[in-house]
């Protein structure tokens, strides 16, 4: 159960609601005005609160858990315990993020208040029901859509937020990009011209960097979202629907097309193109253009399969080297 002095739940929920919620369906509709007071795991779950499964890894804690309600698949009706009510979807996960949500929506929506130790040039403009909270630094001529959530201490200059967008606390964003011209008696700064654009409904993690643009801007599209401790260079451009995790590095000018996931500590060099759909393995470094729907790994990055017939090779070679020291 959720600690109350930090998250505070809006239950109860009644079946019925989290089953009209999540578009899941009620394996016995008589339990629908049942009420759920919290969302919980499989293992600690009670009569009262509702849980999921989406992994048959945890069949067993699914077999023998307490809980009042599941979100589980179809086929996973076979294997519940006695008087467990299960929300039967397809999408079992999903339909608990939504109840969740549901329980918990202050820690979606944010609370609409602007703090008064955050530091707003009076050129900013704000959208409606926007949160900002202590410490934060909104600079000159910055625009924030509507149900926008910016954390403690996040740093915003030359940038452009769209609606309903969450920027975690520590961000630094519209900071000068790394361009210079390399010169043996010293390296030439160029001014970096241009602005960040971000998108509606993203998410950018605690402690990101996102470089403006040096006359082009920096873009980051719609539905995108960002995990902790990530840089972007100048002028990169990430489609939609975008996961970028922790530790990535994105460098100058490359362009990220829609719905490519880049797995943690990822490097990728400057000006490439990453086609729709890809998938980047973590710790991967990428020097040279990913096609569209492709899965990389390794370092350099090359197609998966042809990695893992490399790292086959190597595992026999290394078996024969030790037959011959043995």
């Amino acid at each position: 159960m959720a600690d109350p002095r930090f998250f505070k739940n809006a239950g109860p929920i009644t079946l019925a609601r989290l089953a009209e919620i999540t578009g899941a369906t009620l394996s016995a509709p008589d339990a629908a005005s049942r009420p759920m007071l919290d969302v919980a795991p499989l293992d600690v779950a009670g009569a009262e609160q509702l849980s999921f499964i989406d992994n048959i890894k945890y069949r067993d804690q699914f077999v023998t858990t307490r809980a009042g309600a599941c979100f589980a698949a179809p086929v996973m009706a076979g294997h519940a315990p006695a008087g467990l009510v299960l929300l039967l979807t397809e999408t079992p996960y999903k339909a608990y993020a939504l109840a969740a949500q549901a329980f918990y929506p202050d820690q979606v929506r944010g609370s609409g208040e602007i703090s008064p130790r955050a530091a707003i040039h009076p050129t900013a403009r704000l959208g409606g029901g926007v949160t900002i909270e202590d410490f934060a630094v909104i600079g000159e001529g910055v625009e924030i859509g509507d149900g926008s959530h910016i954390g403690a201490g996040a740093t915003i200059s030359h940038a452009i937020i769209g609606k309903n967008t969450r920027i975690y606390p520590g961000c630094r964003i519209g900071q000068d990009g790394f361009g210079f011209a390399i010169d043996p008696r010293g390296h030439v700064k160029v001014p970096q011209l241009g602005r960040v654009m971000i998108g509606s409904h993203v998410e950018i993690g605690a402690n990101t960097c996102i470089d403006r643009g040096a006359g082009p801007d920096t873009v980051i599209g719609d539905g995108t979202w960002i995990d902790n401790l990530v840089q972007i260079g100048h002028n990169v451009k990430v489609g939609r629907g975008c996961v970028i995790v922790s530790q990535v590095g994105i460098s100058g000018s490359t362009v990220i097309n829609d719905y490519v996931v880049i797995a943690g500590q990822a490097g990728i060099a400057g000006h490439l193109h990453i086609g729709k759909g890809a998938r980047i393995g973590a710790q991967a470094g990428v020097m040279r253009d990913v096609e569209p729907g492709s899965d990389v790994l390794g370092s350099p990055a090359a197609p998966i399969r042809e990695k893992m017939r490399e790292f086959a090779m190597i595992n026999r070679l290394v078996k024969k080297e030790k037959v011959k020291l043995d």
